[in-house]
Order: structure tokens, then sequence, then C-alpha cells
């Protein structure tokens, strides 16, 4: 079982970046997905969650909610998470996780069984 994150780096403020996790070892569709980052210094927080149905439910932060898009693949196993407009406090180490949270729970870290090794997102002038 592996989640491998890509696509983190360098983005001026405003200006967007998309990060992406492909699964191998396990069936993608039979889990939800979730992005969750960690700034230095702070905890870890959910930034979103796309569930496993057929609806693919999506659910955000508030702080991201409008700018930030996630995203799924089952066939091709990977995940992603479209980031638009960023602000200097969206720099954080983002983490893909797999799970099976209730709708309530869909922020709570240890919903999720799998998680991704993270990948730095960077937002600076």
């Amino acid at each position: 079982v592996q989640l491998q994150a890509s696509g983190g780096g360098l983005v001026q403020p405003g200006g967007s970046l998309t990060i992406s996790c492909a699964a191998s070892g396990f069936p993608l569709a039979y889990y939800a997905i979730g992005w969750f980052r960690q700034a230095p210094g702070k905890e870890r927080e959910g930034v979103a969650c796309v569930s496993r149905s057929s609806t693919r439910s999506e659910t955000y932060a508030d702080s991201v909610k409008g700018r930030f898009t996630v995203s799924r693949d089952n066939a091709k196993s990977t995940m992603f998470l479209q980031m638009n407009s960023l602000k200097v406090e969206d720099t954080s180490v983002y983490y893909c996780a797999v799970g099976r949270p209730v709708a309530s729970a869909w922020s709570t870290s240890s919903m999720y069984y799998y998680w991704g090794q993270g990948t730095l997102v960077t937002v600076s002038s």
C-alpha cells in the first residue's frame, strides 16, 4: 500500500498549483480521499475530502472554500488538489490520505488509514 504525493513547489501569491497523489496496492475507489496540511508549528488540519460514493460529494475547510478543488480519478488511482488564488498562509506540507470517515468527521486524521509522505507548497513572492 502506497500513496505518493507530488507536484508541490514555490508559487507566488495569487497563483495556482495542482498537487496529485498516486495510490497503489489497494482499490482507491473503495475509499474516501482527503487532503490535509501542516504548517510549521501548527497542527495538521483537514483541507478537503471527496467521498467514495457515486455522488463524490466534496467538503472543504472554510479557509480554502471557493479556491481549492479536490478530485479523483479512480481508473488511474490518482487524486488531485487544485489550488487557486493561493495565499501566503497556504504555505504548508500537504498530505493525501484515504479512509472511510463519517461525513461529520471528514477532517479527523484518525479516520484515515493510509497516508502519503507529504509535498511542500510554498507561497511567497
